[in-house]
């Protein structure tokens, strides 16, 4: 007798809740994390993909109910290009807009906050971003730049300068812009909620709604750049640990909102900078890991599951992780080892991908299948362990074969028990 679409869902549920509690599940769970990969599956274009959500929403579906994964990717990564193009924003390359419609998407880091800035952030962070990093970043906010302190709109100051403000040349361009890229959001935010909706009616559970970042990778990605974060290190230790601390409530406060508002307990956290390669294991334990750690922390004590991202080589830090508790987060693997991973924090910490991007890539069925086999054998021993591609999940450039060879695997190998 075959299940129906409710109790389908409670029993993919529980296959996840069980590898994340380190027991074994009656299969691996298969939750491959995409961006573009199903709609070029579908036949669309990075362009179409950004600009036709309602279509990428149909090819994220199609594509899960063909290779029946047992959570659903979520959507949040697949950008819309028209909130790009009407806020102006800066930080991205937008395929159709800047690039070639078949190339991706690009972040463009930038040194958003100079050095000599610290002080003025953090005396007031809410004036810096309005006035200074607003402008810098989208282009449709380059008004902003004239505005004077926000503490000096109390009183008369606020009744004379907003006017002013409001018959500058830019400000009438700038609502009409603002007006449409507020549609572009709340149509890509709907084409997610009815994708949701439709898959968890259809037996399939979302991913992650919730996102929050490491609070060092908030000051490194978005305000000083990679260079500007490394210099600080040894430049400004003290100012870069105040701006860690002071944006960590904030993440936290975010993603548990989020996650509360959607049911989801899921939360996405990518990680950027904390890899050995970018710094040093003591540099770690002063800059990045305390305030991530109590991100996670915060996280799990209001019930949510966090999903970390360990972007790079974490092999260095694994004795890091070994102060979080047991059973309650899922590490995302990407160029860690992640067999010598299973050996140090198997038995504490779900862990999840291992498969290379060169494999989906460049490499065979047969290979896919053999090193499914052998990721299923050795690191998912005794529960603890998700299936999936190493960090990005399932490269844009994936073969179909390679695909079919991981979710086939999966099924084959991947059984605890019938």
């Amino acid at each position: 007798m075959s299940k129906n679409p409710e109790e389908l869902y409670k029993e993919r549920e529980q296959r996840w809740n069980d590898a994340v509690a380190i027991k074994e599940p009656d299969r691996i769970p298969l939750a491959p994390f995409t961006i573009f990969w199903p709609c070029r599956y579908k036949g669309m274009s990075f362009k179409e993909a950004m600009f036709n959500l309602s279509g990428a929403a149909a090819a994220y579906k199609e594509t899960v109910l063909e290779f029946n994964w047992d959570l659903a990717p979520s959507m949040f990564s697949l950008f819309s290009g028209n909130l790009f193009k009407y806020s102006k924003l800066k930080l991205f390359r937008v395929p159709g807009l800047d690039l070639p419609d078949e190339v991706p998407f690009q972040y463009i880091e930038g040194e958003y906050m100079k050095a000599d800035e610290y002080k003025e952030f953090l005396a007031n962070p809410a004036d810096f971003i309005i006035r200074k990093y607003l402008p810098r970043v989208f282009g449709i906010f380059e008004f902003l730049k004239t505005l004077p302190e926000i503490s000096s709109f109390m009183g008369l100051g606020g009744v004379l300068t907003i006017p002013m403000t409001a018959v500058s040349p830019d400000f009438a361009q700038a609502m009409e812009d603002l007006r449409k890229a507020g549609e572009a959001l709340i149509q890509w935010m709907g084409v997610q909620m009815s994708y949701e909706t439709e898959m968890k009616s259809l037996g399939y559970p979302i991913q992650a709604n919730a996102v929050a970042m490491a609070p060092f990778d908030v000051i490194s990605d978005f305000l000083r750049g990679m260079r500007g974060s490394m210099l600080d290190m040894y430049r400004n230790p003290e100012e870069l640990k105040h701006a860690v601390k002071l944006v960590e409530p904030y993440q936290a406060e975010a993603a548990v909102s989020m996650a509360r508002m959607t049911g989801n307990p899921r939360v996405f956290i990518p990680l950027h900078r904390g890899a050995g390669g970018f710094m040093s294991n003591v540099q770690f334990e002063e800059f990045y890991w305390p305030s991530l750690k109590k991100l996670i922390l915060d996280l799990i004590n209001a019930g949510l599951q966090p999903m970390p991202v360990f972007e790079g080589d974490y092999t260095p830090r694994l004795e890091y992780l070994k102060e979080l508790p047991k059973g309650k987060i899922v590490a995302c693997i990407d160029k860690t080892d992640i067999f010598k991973a299973k050996e140090e924090i198997g038995d504490r910490i779900c862990l999840r991908g291992g498969i290379p991007a060169s494999l989906f890539v460049a490499g065979t069925a047969t290979q896919m299948e053999e090193y499914c086999k052998k990721l299923i054998d050795v690191v998912g021993e005794g529960g603890g362990f998700i299936i999936d591609g190493a960090v990005a999940g399932i490269p844009d450039e994936a073969r179909l074969e390679n695909v079919k060879a991981m979710t086939e695997a999966t099924f084959k190998y991947g059984v605890y028990r019938k």
